[in-house]
């Protein structure tokens, strides 16, 4: 029988999970989520969660360390950057509709953030504990264990705002039994007195500071499943994933986000052609742009937000743009033909 190793020190930790990008760590308790917890309810039961699952699917279970690990102790929670410290050209206006991606979704920046945490986690084990993974899963809210954990506090467009580094950050978690010492310090409030996310959300989900109505929040808007709201549809404008507004905005993402930044990836897919889309058949899409979040599996919702793109953004005197409008409004699927529809009268409208 193998003889268990130390439990390793988080500065071990730490350093090792370095190779993978990630550039900060923290530790807390495995002990339910209280506030969390209530303040899911209450939001679901207020209807702000727009039917959205993920962590509100199961509160009580999200908010529980011990239902993810049995016997869990402590938590790891690591944050990863995915700010680029360039960005990709923004296609000229003669590459037709092309449509935006918010910056998370670029490339899959939670692969090297569960590879760390994985390898980290094997690390942990060796000594006899338990220890899992987790990242960008329901199975708890990264977002409150990094606020308990000491990383940073909740601004008031709801995200993690890391001190001296900002929110362009995704979030992840190792649950285990070991038995590391605990952050007892809460990250203070950097925001003060400023309102610059109230102001820069195109449609005012932001409805009190860190609470999200998400039938407004754009992000959810068009990953919801069903016809896009038409008072929203003009504030998509050329998004067709993502919503980065509300952090572009923030004075303190953009000076100190500078200071933790990731390489573009050649890989990076910050623009997608809208046309090219809307000719492709599903294995195509999938291929391209399977790591977003697409409800069912059902591409047709892609292809609505890249007509809602078209109509917004399209060249009225585009023959392409006009054929491909036209082919979808005699489409079988009665939610393309609405958003086509809609496209169409947006075209008229601008010729």
């Amino acid at each position: 029988m193998r003889r268990p190793q130390p439990v390793p020190s988080i500065e071990e930790i730490t350093a090792h999970v370095e190779d993978w990008g990630i550039t900060h760590v923290g530790v807390c308790s495995a002990d339910i989520l209280t506030e969390t917890r209530t303040t899911l309810h209450e939001r679901k039961a207020a209807g702000l969660h727009a039917d959205m699952g993920f962590t509100y699917r199961n509160p009580d279970r999200s908010t529980d360390p011990a239902h993810a690990v049995d016997g869990a102790w402590s938590i790891i929670v690591a944050a990863r950057p995915y700010l680029t410290a360039t960005e990709p050209p923004i296609p000229g206006p003669d590459a037709g509709p092309h449509a935006r991606v918010g910056k998370y979704a670029w490339v899959d920046h939670y692969a090297p953030l569960r590879a760390g945490l994985r390898s980290a986690s094997k690390l942990i084990r060796r000594s006899g504990h338990r220890a899992v993974a987790f990242a960008d899963d329901n199975s708890i809210v990264d977002r409150a264990v990094a606020h308990r954990a000491g990383l940073g506090w909740y601004g008031k467009n709801a995200n993690l705002l890391i001190p001296g580094a900002g929110s362009f950050f995704v979030l992840g978690s190792i649950i285990t039994t070991a038995d590391y010492e605990w952050n007892e310090r809460v990250a203070p409030d950097g925001c003060g007195s400023c309102t610059k996310c109230f102001e820069g959300c195109p449609t005012d989900a932001i409805i009190a500071p860190g609470v999200i109505d998400g039938n407004r929040c754009l992000s959810w808007v068009m990953q919801r499943p069903g016809s896009i709201p038409l008072e929203y549809r003009a504030a998509i404008h050329d998004r067709i994933y993502g919503c980065d507004d509300c952090q572009d905005v923030c004075p303190i993402s953009v000076r100190l986000g500078q200071r933790n930044t990731v390489a573009l990836s050649p890989e990076a897919q910050a623009w997608v052609d809208a046309l090219e889309l809307l000719d492709r058949p599903d294995d195509w899409i999938e291929d391209r742009y399977g790591r977003w979040y697409i409800a069912n599996r059902d591409f047709d919702l892609v292809r609505r937000n890249a007509l809602v793109v078209v109509g917004n953004v399209g060249d009225p005197t585009d023959m392409r743009v006009r054929a491909t409008v036209e082919r979808y409004r005699q489409h079988s699927n009665a939610v393309l033909v609405e958003h086509a529809d809609w496209a169409a009268r947006q075209l008229l409208a601008r010729s």
